[in-house]
Order: C-alpha cells, then structure tokens, then sequence
C-alpha cells in the first residue's frame, strides 16, 4: 500500500525511472538532501501517487510509454490557475530529443517541461530538482495567498452586508420614534456614532474578540469630556464577541440617550454609576444606576430607547433586564452566563 509523503518544507519528488537503476541512482542523491522520493514501479503505483500531489516528477524517457503519458496529462490538465507541476525528463544522449520535446509539449500544454541528457552529474541534477521543489514552495505560497485573499474578500462582504443591515435596522426604528426631522437626525446621527465607536474597538483589537472595557470607554468618552465624569464606570475587564460589543454600546448608548434628556444627566448635579461584576459561578451581571437628578416620572408609553435596552439585552443574557422609573433615579439591571458575551 502507498503511503502519503511526509510534510516538509520542500514537498516531495516522484521517479519514474523503471530501468537500469537510474531510479535507486536519483533517491540515493536527493536522499542526501532529505527529500523525500517516491518511485513509480507499476502504472497502478502511478495512478495512485499522482494524486497525492508530488512537487516535482522526474521521469527517464524509457518511461514515456502512452498510458503514461495520458495520465499524467489528465493530471497536469486538472491542475488549478496557480499550479505548474515541473517535469524533469531524462534523456539518453541518443535520443530523438526534440521528437520527444514536441510530442510533450502536444501532449501536455502549458506543462513546464525541463530536459537533461545523461549521463547527468549528481550535482547537476540534485540542483536542477531541488531548484524546482523551490519554485513549486513559491506557487504554493502563492496559493496560499490567493485564498487567503478571498477569505478576506468573503469576510469583508459579509460584515459589510451586517453593518448595512444594522444601519437600515437602526434608521427605520429611530423614524418610527421620531417627532421631527431634526430629532430623527440627531438620534441617528447618535447610533450610527455607537455602531462606529465598536467597529472601532474590533479593529484595534485586531480579532473577532474586544474588550469590554475598552468598548464602554469609547462609548461613554464623549459624555464625560472636560473634566467631568459624570458617568461613573467600574468592573472587570472581560473579552466578548464582536456581536456582543455592537449590542453593548448600542445599549450604553440609549441609556445615556436617555438620561440626557429625561434623566440624571439633565441636570448638572446628576450622575450615573454603571458598573458589572462576574460572580465565582461566571454569572454577569450589569447596573445602571442614576443619582441627583430631577425626580423620575414613568413614562406613559415606552420609548425606542427603552424598548431597544429590554429586547437586547434580553437576547443577549437570555434573561428579561429589570428596568425601574424609581423616582430618586432610572435603574436598569440584567444578568447572565458570560459565557452568552464571549460567544456572541
């Protein structure tokens, strides 16, 4: 039975050299090298190697024989954009090199096709395959980047398209609350802002995880700018998921959305301590809590902001966030698995 070649820097080289000992000839020298050589002793053994992706095939002329030359053909033609399999040819000063020559290249277009005559010097023949065993390292790389590239295209489209769905999500909600084109505007305007404001954080993080901290830092920044920290923040640093980071600033930033204009945050003496903690069972928990501000009245009929802060912050703890009109201060409150942030 024939065995896949080991991995290795440079990849492997297949024989086809059925006479004399030209095939015990080329391992013994390459060998030397480390490379690995796997020989053709029955077109069966041929059939079966070709597909194991050899980087190099080297082949005496005794060998061409027409099933030989076929296969290897139907080989060669299915091969991607990127791979140029190098074939060494071995031929016996005597033979009709350029008959041979023509009728390859007829029968494998496009191939790149190397020819040595023999006798052929160790050296010679160890540099000329391990030249080429570079040459295939280089298409591979090659490869690897041409797929790496399309990865990048195929994720970028899909964020795209998510950022284009969040935006058209946020626009139509923020319209239905609107009473006049200039609040429409300036809620948008505000949205947009936090949906940048993760973005942001994602790609300074450099991954599909960002720090908890660093997303409600951004968020909360512009609101406790010269000098004043109205918003006070604590808890624990954490990792979560990029989807978790949009809803959580999104969340922040209808909370202070909404203690600006009804809230603590009205009113100059008014404050908000936001803080979360992670109990030793990994449940997390989250407060907002506002303090000094004018007294609280419950609303008549719940708002965009507060039904945005219940549903998603219900999706993303799987449990319903306590939200209390208290008079001495709006407190909203919501705990879960943290195990729901990093997978979101």
């Amino acid at each position: 039975m024939t065995e896949a070649p080991s991995e290795s820097t440079l990849d492997w080289v297949l024989a086809l050299a059925p006479f004399r000992k030209d095939a015990d000839y080329i391992a013994a020298f390459l060998r030397e090298q480390k490379v690995v050589v796997k020989h053709v002793k029955t077109e069966d053994d041929l059939v079966t190697l070709l597909p194991l992706s050899p980087g190099v095939i080297v082949i005496t002329h005794e060998a061409l024989s027409p099933n030989v030359v076929a296969t290897i053909g139907e080989y060669l033609a299915a091969q991607p954009d990127w791979s140029e399999v190098p074939i060494l040819l071995l031929l016996e000063r005597a033979a009709p090199i350029a008959r041979i020559r023509s009728q390859l290249e007829r029968a494998w277009p496009g191939s790149r096709l190397l020819f040595h005559t023999r006798p052929i010097a160790a050296l010679e023949l160890v540099n000329s395959i391990q030249t080429n065993l570079l040459v295939r390292l280089r298409q591979k790389q090659v490869r690897d980047a041409i797929e790496r590239e399309v990865e990048l295209r195929l994720e970028l489209n899909h964020r795209i398209k998510n950022i284009l769905a969040s935006v058209t999500s946020i626009f139509h909600m923020t319209r239905r609350g609107a009473s006049t084109v200039e609040d429409l505007a300036a809620d948008f305007t505000g949205r947009l802002q936090a949906l940048s404001t993760v973005h942001t954080a994602v790609f300074e993080a450099g991954g599909e995880e960002v720090s908890l901290s660093s997303v409600v830092d951004l968020t909360v920044a512009p609101y406790n700018s010269d000098g004043a920290s109205r918003i006070h923040v604590s808890g624990p640093d954490l990792a979560i998921g990029r989807n978790s980071a949009t809803t959580m600033a999104l969340c922040i930033h209808e909370l202070i959305t909404n203690a600006i204009k009804y809230g603590a945050l009205s009113d100059r003496n008014g404050s908000v301590d936001f803080a979360w903690t992670i109990s030793q069972d990994a449940v997390f928990s989250l407060q907002w809590a506002e303090c000094d501000g004018p007294k609280v009245v419950t609303p008549t009929r719940q708002g965009y902001g507060t039904r945005y802060v219940r549903s998603a912050f219900g999706s993303l703890f799987g449990s319903t966030p306590e939200i209390v009109f208290d008079p001495q201060g709006f407190r909203c409150s919501v705990a879960g698995p943290v195990d729901r942030l990093r997978k979101s």
